[in-house]
Order: C-alpha cells, then structure tokens, then sequence
C-alpha cells in the first residue's frame, strides 16, 4: 500500500500562520496536521504502508527542514519517503500528476488539510473508494450521487439543488492509482480544465464512464484546518479525542508556579506557567511562558511569552511576544506586541 500526499498549497486563508510555516506543519494538539493524518491513515489501513509520496511547493518554502520531518514520518511507519515538487499551482489532478513514478499498486490519496476519526475496513469489491462525511448545508460542498446499488455514479461540485448530503472530504483509495493515473494523464495531454486547473474529478468521471465501481466510505469525525477560527476548534476537538484515548499530553518537565491546567490541554516541553489558568481545550507548545494569563479554546505554538491575558478562540504562531487585553487574535511568527 501507498500513501499519496499532496500539500502543495500556501494555505492563504489561515495566514499569517502560513507565511513562514506551511499549513500541513501547522501543529494541532502538539503534532503536525500531515503527521497525524498520515500516522492515522496508517492506523486505520490495518496493512504495512511500503511508500509515502509527499508532492510539495516550491522549494524556498518548503525547504531542506520539512523534507527531514517528513522522511522521518515516513521512516516512523516502516515506508519509504518520495518527495515530488508541484512548483505551479495548477490544480489538484497535476499535483497528483506531479508524484506518476509512484502511481502503481494500491493506494491511498489524502490532501493535508483536514484530519479524521475513522475504523473501516475497504470494500474488496470496489475498484475505488471516496470517504465522505454527511453535512448539514450539502450545498458548500462537493457531494457524491449514488445508485440503488450504493455505488457513486456522480461527482458535484456546490450543488443549487439537492442531489445528497454526503460531502466528499479529500480522501480517496484506489485498488490500482495507475488508472487514474492514465486517467489524468489524458486529462492533462488534452488540457481539460476546470476553474483553469487539472483537477483530480475529472481523472475520476472519466473512471466512471468506463465501468471502474466506486463506493463511499464514512467517517466518524472530519475536522478542517481551513481558517483560524476552524483550526482552533479543530485544535479542541482533537484534545478532546485524545484524552478520552488517555494520551498523556502534558510534557513531564512543565513548571507550574500558582498555576493551574484544565484538562484537555496539549503542553509541550519547557513550558512554564506562572500565575496562570490554562484550558481547556489549549495547545501550548513547547519553550512557552505564560504569566499573569488565562487561555482557554486556544492553539499557541512553540516559544511564546504571553502576559497579562485573556485568551478565547486565539491563535499565535511560534516565537511571539504578547501582552494585551485582546481575546480572540491571531498574531503570526515573530510578533510582538507589548
């Protein structure tokens, strides 16, 4: 089994968290969004994982540091790493498209921008599977169109009237990646496109029309990390997961001086917190300082001083500086604001 991964993308809405970090190294509870849809992937799959392709942007953002982190993400599991370069925005089809030498054998495509909760088994008689989660406003998202025979017979984008209310999350298997690979192939040697991108649906439909049988599989939890206020709540949730799985969040060396957490709280490594409330639902990762604070519903990356706060619904990036009386902010790398 493979894992395809593409993260290209500069994730523009959850800057300025992305303008020096890319959105797959985003931490949420204390581990790299890619890291943990990969190692779950993984988990859930129940069979070894022989490679990994990652298909990256351009090399001045995702430098030498992230290939180390993701070869050793890689390495963690027992597969082979593969790193491709996507320098050209040019849509999810070319991205995958980007990574053809590893396109054989079954595999798993998984774009790194959303993390799940999931235990399936793949259905041995489809030649494809797409997961999908049912959605309250089906009209945002891309849905599927089933048959009588629960196979997908259509892919719709936003749809004005209702065709179903299974929304498809960016996760997909296939028994043999190589035919959609000739499938995207032909879409790109004919520049058929879409918002004026190759996009991986219609390497898909053109599966379809030739008699390959998708299904869906479900999953339990899909948490996006589209935005701030979507990854903070993303950030909680999977705190939340974690402490009912009893993962021990709270590194062994935090100092507390008059301090108290409330758990699910991620704390890193070297954090002290001084005069201070912190949680619930807080990530703070490691080398931070907190006094004089209360935090709550919060991600906070590594190697920031906070005081004199109280944070809601907040986001700071690593290295920030911060002493205010704003609640729900968003501060980027290297701030400071005192």
């Amino acid at each position: 089994m493979k894992i395809i991964v593409p993260m290209a993308g500069r994730g523009s809405r959850l800057r300025p968290h992305t303008l020096t970090v890319p959105k797959p190294l985003i931490p949420i509870a204390g581990q790299p969004i890619v890291h943990r849809l990969v190692q779950d992937i993984a988990k859930i799959l129940k069979e070894p994982v022989e490679e990994i392709a990652f298909i990256l942007g351009d090399e001045a953002f995702f430098g030498d540091d992230v290939v180390k982190s993701l070869e050793e993400l890689a390495e963690g599991l027992g597969a082979k790493a593969s790193i491709y370069r996507q320098d050209m925005p040019l849509g999810t089809g070319h991205a995958i498209m980007c990574a053809k030498e590893s396109l054989s054998g079954p595999a798993v495509i998984a774009y790194a921008d959303t993390l799940i909760r999931a235990d399936f088994d793949l259905d041995p008689t489809a030649d494809a599977v797409i997961w999908v989660k049912k959605v309250d406003e089906p009209e945002a998202y891309g849905v599927v169109k089933m048959n009588d025979n629960n196979e997908i017979t259509e892919l719709v984008e936003k749809p004005a009237e209702f065709v179903s209310d299974l929304a498809v999350i960016g996760i997909y298997y296939f028994k043999e990646v190589a035919d959609l690979k000739d499938e995207l192939q032909n879409v790109l040697d004919n520049n058929i496109q879409n918002g004026g991108e190759y996009q991986i649906n219609d390497g898909i439909k053109a599966m379809m029309n030739k008699g390959k049988v998708f299904k869906t599989g479900s999953v339990d939890e899909w948490m996006d990390c589209g935005n701030k206020n979507v990854t903070v709540e993303t950030n909680s949730r999977m705190l939340g997961f974690l402490d009912s799985d009893k993962v021990n969040l709270v590194a062994s060396n935090v100092r507390l001086d008059n301090a108290t957490i409330i758990p699910p709280c991620y704390i890193g490594d070297d954090v002290i917190l001084t005069n201070a409330t912190v949680g619930p639902n807080v990530s703070l990762g490691k080398g931070c300082h907190v006094t004089n604070s209360t935090i709550k519903n919060s991600l906070v990356q590594t190697h920031a001083h906070i005081s004199n706060a109280k944070l809601d619904n907040a986001m700071i990036g690593n290295h920030v500086s911060y002493d205010g009386e704003f609640t729900s902010i968003s501060i980027g790398d290297y701030s400071v604001l005192e």
